[in-house]
Formats: C-alpha cells, sequence, structure tokens
C-alpha cells in the first residue's frame, strides 16, 4: 500500500501546475538546500576544532552538550515557522476499503524524511566521527548519535503536537513564542539551568546506553499523540462542522470619502478583519511600529545613519509590504465572480492602493516617539514614507500581476508560505535593497541631509505621475487576467 501512496504522490507532483509554473522557484529551493547542507557539513567537521580554540581547559564534548539546548529551542522554533506536516489527497482514500491507520502511518512516516530532520545529521554525523577519530570511545559516541537522531525526531513529532493545538488560535505563533522565551528566560537568569540539565542528561545516555530508552519512549508518546490527532480528523465530513458565530459589524462609513472606491475599500477591510489570515496580518503592525527598538537603542546602529532608511522603509511599509505582495490573490476565491462584474479595473486597484497609504501615513506617526534616540531618525523614517507612498506602493502592485497563486483565508498568518513564489523573493529588491543602496551610497559620497532628500524626491516624482503610473500597472493587470483567473481556479 505504501508503494502505491508513494506511486500516487510522485504523478501529483510532477503533474501539477505548481512543478510546471514554478520550475525557477524550485531550482532556487534546491540552491538553498545544497548551501545549508554545505554549511552544516562545515559545521560539523570544524566544531570539534573550535571547541578546543575556544576552551582549550574543558572537554569539548562536554561543551557541545551544554549548547544542545539552544540547537532545540531554535530548532523548534524554525520548525513551527517554516516546517508543515506533509499530507496527501485523502478524500478519495476514504471512499476505498483502506484503513485509516495506514493512512495516518503514511503520513506520519513521511514527516520523517523531511529536510528539516535530515539537515542536522549532515552536522551531527561528522562532528561525530571527528570525535572517534579525537579518541573518545566509539561506543559511546555512537550512543550519543542515537541519542540525537531521537531528539531529533521528537522535535519532528511535538512540532506537529504544537501546530495541532495553536493552528485555531488568532496570533496563533505567539504560544511557541512564549514556551521558548520562557525556556530561555528560566535559563538565563539561573533559574532553572536548562543548559546542565539537557547536557548531563545526554552525558548519561552516552555513558549509560541503556537510558537511551528514556528518549525513545518520548518518541515513542508524541507519534502516538499525533497518530491520535489525525486519525480523528480523518473523516470525509471532518470540514463539514457547522460553526456558530457572533457576527461583529464594523461601520465603514468613513470610506464613502474616497468616493468610486469606497465598495472595494469596504470590501478589502471586511476581508482583512474576517479571515485568519488577513486578520492575524493585521495584527502584526505592531512589530512595524516596534521594529525600531531592535536596532535603535544599540549605539553601533545608532552610527550606522543608512540603516535609519531600511528601518524606516521596513517599519512604515509593514503593512504595505504584506498585503501588497498578495494582490490580487486575496481575491482568488472569488477572482473569476469578481472579474465577471462591470467594474473598472482601476478603481479595484486603486482601492488598495489608498489603504496602503493611510497604512504608511499610521505607522509613520505611531513611530514619531522614535525621535527620542535622535532627531535624524525621525527625518530618515520621513523620508521613507514618502518613498513608500510615492514608489513602493507603484512597485508592489505592478509587482501583483505577476501573482498565479491561490491563498486560502481560513489558515493562519505567521510564516504561513502559501501563495508565495518567486515574485515575492524578487521583488523585495527594489522595494528595500534599492532605497537602502542610493541611500547608503549618497549618505557616504555627499551627507545624510542629500541622502533624504534623494528619498523624498524620488517619493514626490511617484507621487506626481501617480496616474500615469496606474493606467501603466492597470494595463498590466488587464493583459494577465485571463492568466490570473486560470491560475486561481486550480489548487497550487
Amino acid at each position: 500500500m505504501i508503494k502505491h501512496f508513494l506511486n500516487l504522490e510522485w504523478k501529483q507532483y510532477f503533474r501539477s501546475s505548481y512543478w510546471q509554473k514554478n520550475m525557477a522557484i524550485n531550482i532556487l529551493m534546491v540552491f538553498f538546500a545544497l548551501y545549508f547542507i554545505v554549511m552544516f557539513l562545515g559545521l560539523g567537521f570544524g566544531l570539534l576544532l573550535i571547541l578546543k580554540k575556544t576552551f582549550p581547559d574543558q572537554d569539548p564534548f562536554v561543551i557541545a552538550n551544554g549548547y544542545v539546548f539552544f540547537w532545540i529551542i531554535g530548532d523548534l522554533m524554525m520548525r513551527f515557522f517554516l516546517q508543515k506536516l506533509p499530507v496527501m489527497s485523502v478524500k478519495p482514500l476514504l471512499t476505498l476499503p483502506i484503513k485509516r491507520s495506514t493512512v495516518v502511518n503514511y503520513v506520519l512516516g513521511k514527516s520523517v524524511a523531511s529536510f528539516f530532520n535530515l539537515l542536522p545529521l549532515f552536522a551531527i554525523i561528522p562532528f561525530s566521527i571527528m570525535l572517534i577519530m579525537d579518541g573518545y570511545a566509539t561506543s559511546m559516541i555512537v550512543t550519543w548519535l542515537f541519542a540525537m537522531i531521537i531528539l531529533v525526531l521528537i522535535s519532528n513529532f511535538l512540532n506537529f503536537i504544537i501546530e495541532a493545538f495553536s493552528s485555531e488560535k488568532e496570533l496563533s505563533f505567539l504560544p511557541i513564542i512564549t514556551v521558548v522565551g520562557v525556556l530561555f528566560g528560566l535559563n538565563y537568569f539561573g533559574i532553572l539551568p536548562m543548559t546542565s540539565l539537557i547536557g548531563d542528561a545526554l552525558l548519561g545516555i552516552a555513558n549509560n546506553p541503556i537510558l537511551i530508552l528514556i528518549p525513545l519512549a518520548i518518541l515513542a508518546a508524541c507519534y502516538a499523540y499525533n497518530f491520535k490527532i489525525l486519525k480523528s480528523k480523518l473523516f470525509l465530513d471532518s470540514s463539514l462542522k457547522s460553526k456558530v458565530e457572533e457576527v461583529n459589524a464594523a461601520d465603514l462609513s468613513w470610506t464613502e470619502r474616497f468616493g468610486d472606491v469606497a465598495p472595494f475599500m469596504k470590501l478589502d477591510l471586511k476581508l482583512i478583519w474576517r479571515n485568519k489570515r488577513t486578520k492575524s496580518m493585521a495584527f502584526l503592525l505592531l512589530i512595524g511600529v516596534l521594529y525600531g527598538l531592535f536596532f535603535y537603542p544599540q549605539p553601533m546602529y545608532r552610527e550606522m545613519t543608512f540603516m535609519s532608511a531600511f528601518i524606516g522603509i521596513f517599519s512604515t511599509g509593514f503593512f504595505l509590504i504584506n498585503f501588497g505582495q498578495f494582490i490580487p490573490a486575496w481575491d482568488s476565491g472569488y477572482y473569476k465572480l469578481l472579474m465577471s462584474q462591470n467594474i473598472k479595473y482601476e478603481q479595484y486597484l486603486r482601492s488598495k492602493f489608498i489603504l496602503m497609504v493611510i497604512s504608511v501615513v499610521l505607522l509613520f506617526v505611531l513611530g514619531i516617539p522614535y525621535v527620542y534616540f535622535g532627531y535624524k531618525i525621525l527625518i530618515a523614517h520621513f523620508a521613507a514614507a514618502i518613498y513608500n507612498i510615492g514608489v513602493n506602493t507603484h512597485v508592489i502592485l505592478w509587482g501583483g500581476s505577476f501573482n498565479r497563486k491561490k491563498i486560502e483565508l481560513d489558515k493562519k498568518a505567521a510564516f504561513n508560505y502559501q501563495g508565495t513564489g518567486a515574485v515575492q523573493w524578487l521583488i523585495g529588491i527594489p522595494l528595500m535593497l534599492v532605497p537602502m543602496a542610493m541611500f547608503g551610497l549618497v549618505n557616504w559620497l555627499v551627507g545624510f541631509a542629500a541622502a533624504v532628500a534623494l528619498l523624498i524626491v524620488l517619493g514626490l516624482v511617484g507621487i506626481v505621475f501617480h496616474k500615469k503610473l496606474m493606467k501603466a500597472i492597470t494595463h498590466k493587470y488587464l493583459d494577465s487576467k485571463y492568466k490570473m483567473i486560470n491560475a486561481f481556479s486550480q489548487d497550487n
């Protein structure tokens, strides 16, 4: 049966539009995978030498085990935001005489072959080889190696349990951040020394192989719990459960002052507030407001004036970037219906533009207290806001004409990469890197005032030529209209 499952998934993947239309992003992902493999191999073979040089009077094996705690919490964070439970199209299989347990075991077994589980092995195995070559007992290191592999698998299944509990909640990333933050805080302030506890536990297992049964039992418990969760959801009618919710109506009459684009603005605001992914994204505006606090309190960043342009563009353009890069994919669920109506496409795009401009102004105003760290920061933020309004709004609207991926609005927002393609990666160059490079170069050659003036002038030029730019962008969308309809009608 497993052979048939593998055969079906192979055909599904290579016959899908995803494979045919996203060859470039697939090649890019392979490149990144190879890059990380090489980095981990270098770490595995070089870690012993680094530890000996850094801690010449201590046992490098003991020191390495002491750092496993930080690897665990970092691994859990990365898995939560990037790793998803591998799925297959099971609904057609549920009408066939196939045991549900077989399907669940296949899905969980498939997760073991995840890149997130294989990548640590490129560091753990070489490090084990270097330890054996350095004179450590082979039996002890091999036992430790198996314990680390079990730890990787525990992290794999523990991540899916955390996902299952947090997926139905708003701001679902907060529980994992809270747990990791509390564990880190307990260790940092010496309340509960997690580094020594986990390090001593691994050393104990390495010296007493029988103790490896403890992590094996934990792994079995995590697998069994995942099995129970998935099997309970594996029914044809599992997605047909009725959900009763209280309807909260908001007064959107203030949008009427924007004239003929008001109906589209109302639709966008309702879409943002009523759907999980967009609603969570709106709450994330807090990150945009507080982004500067990661940098400005540190003197080294305050002296790097070119960084203030980058922080200003990201901070004032946080909503612009997160919302704008998926235009018109937000409406992919009913895009075909929308395009069948007698509407002007320019009005549709202008409503998105006005929302992004409002967000930039709002985030700039909320960021005014950054003047506490120096008046230059406020000036740079103002220039960045003008640049976002005049240039980046048009850049991101133009980039949206290349979107070809459907978005499910009922999925969580945090680090959800559904709908992300090559466009979203490449659009970051003109959005962030180009203005930062121009600001830094002019600041270095001429001065801070000239660099600020450059961003303001470019922003004002974009504002002056707004109507002409919008006509060109609208024409581009109309050219891509039927390609988008076709793409949004398919499951990615």
